[in-house]
């Protein structure tokens, strides 16, 4: 019951605090590119804009429109709640998290999200869909694959077992070939440069924004929402498997885990703003460079 309570109280805090993330990280942007851009709590501003707003709806959809933004957000939100933030040292084998629950959760927002794409019947709409299917064919095995390597040293794929076995591991070169691994399927799952960018409407290049092209108002606004938690979600993993020393007593490591999430929403900002956004058929080798460098910290441990 306590576990019940921190799962839902862990998924409203990520839901508060998942546009700041996302604010860290067009702020980082801003900055490097010597602009003044906005500021870091303007993702709350869009947001309480879009809600208040009516949406536009085709005469042509169906209720898979309608239901796929509550759905996806609400499949983020669940995921959310599985992350051990909020365990107790002394409780940590007993989380209700699991590693391949969590993932299910995140296909099941994506893949209902690239439904609601085709509903409509827009081209572009299509295209998004098609394309982020795409992209997801290619993304899944790889996190699967890195995460089994913090899995199979806690032989077990409970995440907050994970966790503490992570946070007792000590740094090695197959922990840097798995946190490299990660970061590249974070970039790709959370649709950032180098494989998509967030920030485009160029019909040639954009992914995650044709398929939301149809929707408007407050529907759009819980999608912009729903993608805010997801990276912030990926960003915890990210930090609970790769970065999780030190760990200190229960209120200090909440603080620690803030940081270096914020401190992982900066270094996204980083690389967003350092390369370029590469060719769709180019992501696939993006991928296999990931994907062998999860099996080589396999092998490795």
């Amino acid at each position: 019951m306590v576990e019940l309570i921190n799962g839902i109280t862990q998924s409203f805090l990520l839901l508060l605090l998942a546009p700041l993330v996302s604010g860290v990280v067009k702020v980082t942007k801003a900055r490097l590119q010597n602009r003044r851009g906005p500021g870091v709590f303007q993702v709350y501003f869009d947001l309480f804009k879009l809600l208040r707003k009516d949406s536009v709806i085709s005469p042509t959809v169906s209720w898979i429109f309608f239901a796929a933004p509550m759905i996806y957000l609400g499949t983020v939100l669940a995921a959310a709640a599985l992350i051990p933030v909020l365990v107790s040292a002394a409780g940590e084998k007993y989380g209700i998290g699991d590693l391949f629950v969590l993932l299910y959760l995140l296909a099941a927002g994506r893949f209902f999200l690239a439904l609601a794409s085709l509903d409509a019947g827009s081209s572009f709409g299509g295209m998004g869909g098609s394309r982020e299917m795409f992209i997801a064919m290619l993304v899944e095995p790889v996190i699967i694959l890195t995460l089994l390597t913090v899995a199979l040293r806690a032989s077990g794929s409970g995440l907050a077992l994970m966790a503490a076995t992570a946070a007792g591991t000590p740094f090695s070169l197959p922990y840097v070939f798995a946190a490299i691994a990660f970061l590249m399927v974070l970039l790709a799952e959370t649709g950032r440069i180098p494989v998509d960018n967030p920030d485009t409407h160029l019909e040639l290049t954009m992914i995650h924004e044709g398929m939301v092209l149809e929707y408007s108002g407050r529907h759009l606004g819980l999608i912009f929402w729903a993608s805010s938690v997801k990276q912030t979600v990926m960003i915890l993993l990210f930090v609970l498997f790769f970065l999780p020393w030190p760990v200190t007593a229960a209120p200090m490591n909440l603080v620690a885990i803030g940081v270096k999430t914020l401190g992982v929403a900066v270094l996204l900002g980083c690389v967003e703003t350092s390369t370029n956004k590469m060719r769709l058929f180019r992501v696939p080798g993006f991928m296999a460079v990931g994907g062998l460098l999860s099996l080589l910290a396999l092998v490795a441990q």
